[in-house]
């Protein structure tokens, strides 16, 4: 059965990705990218496989090292600014549908809150910021925001462009919370993770995908 995405699905094939990092050479496990310094500019991770378990160099026989090969890193500051333009431009969407729609709810008084109307604004909320996130991350690694600030998503055991799935995964670890029930104290959680996360700064939603942020430029 073929690996590669169905047509249509806007993702490269794996083996097109220009991200994915390549296995070592026979003539020993060092950098597939040549000189560029080990780690991502990261405290090395324990000894005794991958991040996640098993085999230290992977089905794939990549260096035990799942950053060997990677840019660095991406500065948490940046990731913070990226999401939050991101959050600006998906809400002012959010805004306008609800509004177009009937169902915003602008009221604070408790007493004159309409459930139904909120209930439904979170649904079109949580619809579309899993649907922006995941559309865009599928096609570059990049949503607007990371874009922007030079920053991309990558699988961490690869360096590839992470699938529907796995951007589907981080997507909605990340807005479904948000949108039901705790939107910035989930946001502060998740996302500010990456702040203290060694030795690969990822949030709580990089961690259930699988995933990094790394930076592609100055």
């Amino acid at each position: 059965m073929s690996s590669e995405p169905p047509p249509g699905s806007g993702q490269q094939p794996p083996e097109d990705d220009p991200f994915r990092k390549q296995p070592p050479p026979p003539g020993g496990p060092g950098s597939p990218y040549g000189d560029q310094p080990p780690y991502g500019g990261q405290p090395p991770p324990p000894p005794g496989g991958g991040p996640y378990g098993g085999d230290p160099y992977g089905s794939g026989g990549y260096p035990a090292d799942p950053l060997a090969g990677m840019p660095p890193l991406a500065d948490s500051g940046k990731r913070t600014l990226a999401r939050i333009l991101d959050m600006i431009l998906v809400g002012i969407v959010v805004w306008l549908l609800t509004w177009g729609f009937g169902v915003t709810e602008l009221d604070v008084d408790t007493d004159k809150v309409e459930y139904g109307k909120s209930l439904a604004q979170s649904a079109i909320a949580a619809v579309l910021y899993i649907a922006y996130d995941t559309a865009l991350t599928v096609r570059t690694g990049q949503t607007l925001g990371k874009k922007l600030l030079n920053l991309r998503v990558a699988n961490l055991d690869n360096g590839a462009t992470p699938s529907v799935q796995t951007n589907l995964i981080r997507a909605a670890v990340l807005w479904i919370p948000f949108a039901f029930c705790c939107a910035c104290i989930w946001t502060a959680i998740c996302g500010g993770w990456s702040y203290f996360d060694r030795p690969y700064k990822q949030g709580l939603h990089d961690k259930a995908a699988k995933t990094v942020v790394v930076s592609t430029g100055s």
